[in-house]
This record gives structure tokens, C-alpha cells and sequence, in this order.
């Protein structure tokens, strides 16, 4: 009797080892399962994975590698720019600046020249020269100097041969005329003030208060004070 109970337990022993031993294989599956998941591929974040074919992992990359390249390489236009750029001289630089435009868009150098050489240059009435220049006389010495064309000494002159312009159809080259002193009511019966029209609604003139200089239509004086534009009665202007 003694002989089977001890058989029994032997038995049962050996059944719970082996219950464990398996049980311990199925977690360590379980474990290991999910690193060799199928198509060789490792994925780090959900919908991302690197491909261990070398071959083509290589080539995925040397596309990108391509792909960039493209796009990092400056076309000749752009090199072509900056040695635009560079070739422009202080004053563009200077105009540009005061009339908030690109640097490239001041290329009538003679235009821009003259008016570097009249920079600040008082305000005088009945003056010519640079120790002194009243509005008309700067822009008939512009006109004459720049564009090869005589025009009237003084601003109601000017006025009268030049053909009218509006305001939004305004080009380099064109007058504009102010009326100073009269009432608004009366404003087209006298011309007081004129200066020449540059463009983005800058013009240049000499200003009583500050000598030759380029100030905006917008300003709220000027725009008060301004009249109409004019335009040379020729189509071209002779260069």
C-alpha cells in the first residue's frame, strides 16, 4: 500500500514538471514572435518601415538623393540675379531703398545719376544752379539733361504742353503738378509746383522746405495739393 502512494506522487511530480516546462516554451514564443515578423522588415512607428534588402533600401536612397539634388542646385537665373545685384552701384541701393522698390528696377542710371548729382540742393526761387534751384528749373534741366528735350522755364508752362495724365496711368518720365497755394476750389486755375514722376508714386522735385528730394504722392500734403500729371506730347522720348 505504501508502495502505491509513493508511486502516485511520483507520477504526479513528474506530470506537473513537464505541465511547466511547456508552458515556459509558450511564453518564451510568444516573446520572440514579434521579431521576426514577416517580410524582413523592421517597423518603428505604425505605417513606417525600413526594408533590409540592401539592393533596394539603395536604391530608395539614391533616388531621394537625386530628388534633392535637383532641387538644391541654384538655376543660372538666379546666379544671373545676384550678379545684377552686385553690379548696381551705392545709389540704386540709396533710391531703392527710399522708394521701396528692387534694387534692379533703378536702371535708368542717367535719370538716377542726375539726380544724385542735384541731391539736397536748396530750394530758391528763380534759381539754376546748385547753390540754389526752384521746382521748374530743376525739372526743365532733368528734361534737358536726361531726355535731350527743351521745355518752358516755369511750372504753369510746363503745364500747359504737357499732355494731361491720371493718376493711375502715371510713368517714369511723366510731371506732376501741384496747385500750393490756391483753395481747393480754385486749384486748377493756378500752378504753383511741379516735379517729375518716378514711379511705385514717388516723384523727385525741389521742395521748398528740403531741396531736392523724392517724396510720395500718398503723403498727405502732396496728395491734397496735387493737381494732375503730364506727359511729354511725343510718343518717345529722345535719348
Amino acid at each position: 500500500m505504501k508502495h502505491l502512494l509513493f508511486l502516485a506522487l511520483l507520477i504526479s511530480f513528474i506530470l506537473g514538471s513537464y505541465s511547466v516546462v511547456n508552458a515556459q516554451k509558450k511564453v518564451n514564443y510568444k516573446r520572440k514572435k514579434p521579431q521576426t515578423s514577416q517580410g524582413n522588415s523592421i517597423k518603428f512607428i505604425k505605417g513606417i518601415e525600413l526594408n533590409t534588402d540592401s539592393s533596394s533600401t539603395a536604391t530608395a536612397i539614391l533616388e531621394k538623393k537625386v530628388k534633392l539634388s535637383s532641387i538644391t542646385v541654384a538655376p543660372t537665373s538666379i546666379n544671373n540675379y545676384l550678379n545684377n545685384i552686385e553690379n548696381c552701384s551705392s545709389f540704386q541701393f540709396k533710391y531703392a531703398m527710399i522708394m521701396n522698390r528692387e534694387v534692379e528696377s533703378i536702371n535708368n542710371l542717367e535719370l538716377y545719376n542726375f539726380i544724385n548729382d542735384w541731391w539736397s540742393t536748396r530750394y530758391r526761387f528763380g534759381g539754376s544752379d546748385h547753390e540754389g534751384i526752384d521746382c521748374s528749373s530743376f525739372t526743365e534741366k532733368l528734361f534737358s539733361n536726361v531726355y535731350g528735350y527743351s521745355v518752358p522755364r516755369t511750372s504753369k508752362e510746363q503745364f500747359s504742353a504737357f499732355k494731361k495724365v491720371a493718376t493711375k496711368d502715371l510713368k517714369e518720365g511723366d510731371l506732376v503738378f501741384f496747385n500750393t497755394r490756391s483753395t481747393r476750389r480754385k486749384k486748377r486755375k493756378a500752378i504753383t509746383h511741379v516735379g517729375l514722376y518716378l514711379g511705385n508714386n514717388y516723384f523727385v522735385h525741389s521742395s521748398v522746405s528740403d531741396g531736392v528730394t523724392i517724396n510720395s504722392l500718398s503723403d498727405e500734403y502732396y496728395r491734397k495739393k496735387f493737381v494732375s500729371g503730364g506727359r511729354f506730347p511725343l510718343t518717345e522720348y529722345k535719348k
